[in-house]
């Protein structure tokens, strides 16, 4: 009969906690054979519980909130210039209930600004900008479900 080590490797553990560490990555995941491992490490927002609660009603009333969104969707590919979802989860445009938006149709971004938060496994992730410039268009709506890859705003 063959006997399988199904001790927790404390040190592998560390290890990829320390990598986690030095390269400002949320999370890493290896697997060798049939074990797993994953190690995450939570970015805390304080006010972002609060939005998980209080937004998602909020988001079925009304629909006067989708239409500046529906008209400002480019005619064109939006996919050259667009940025996607970097991970499954919830998309929030504010930090907060009430707050104001990270950004609108037409404000400059710089490389790195926030964009959105998506929440993942109860974890808030800010989306940074991958590059300078103006937000032409949102592909999204607050305290909407998005897909990996899903595109979420255009930048031109």
């Amino acid at each position: 009969m063959a006997s399988r080590n199904t001790g927790i490797d404390k040190v592998m553990i560390r290890d990829l906690a320390e990598i986690l560490n030095e390269t400002d990555l949320t999370d890493i995941e290896i697997e060798q054979g049939d074990l797993r491992i994953r190690v995450s490490r939570q970015i805390t927002m304080q006010a972002a519980p609060q939005a998980v609660y209080a937004q998602a009603p909020a988001a079925a009333a009304p629909v006067a909130a989708a239409a500046p969104i529906e008209a400002a969707k480019p005619a064109g590919d939006p996919s050259k210039n667009a940025v996607p979802s970097p991970m499954v989860g919830t998309a929030y445009l504010s930090p907060a209930p009430g707050a104001r938006a990270f950004i609108e149709v037409g404000t400059k971004v710089k490389e790195g600004q926030t964009l959105m938060i998506i929440e993942a496994m109860k974890t808030m992730n800010q989306i940074p900008s991958p590059r300078a410039g103006t937000v032409t268009a949102i592909l999204i709506e607050d305290s909407q479900p998005v897909e990996y890859g899903e595109l979420l705003v255009v930048i031109e």
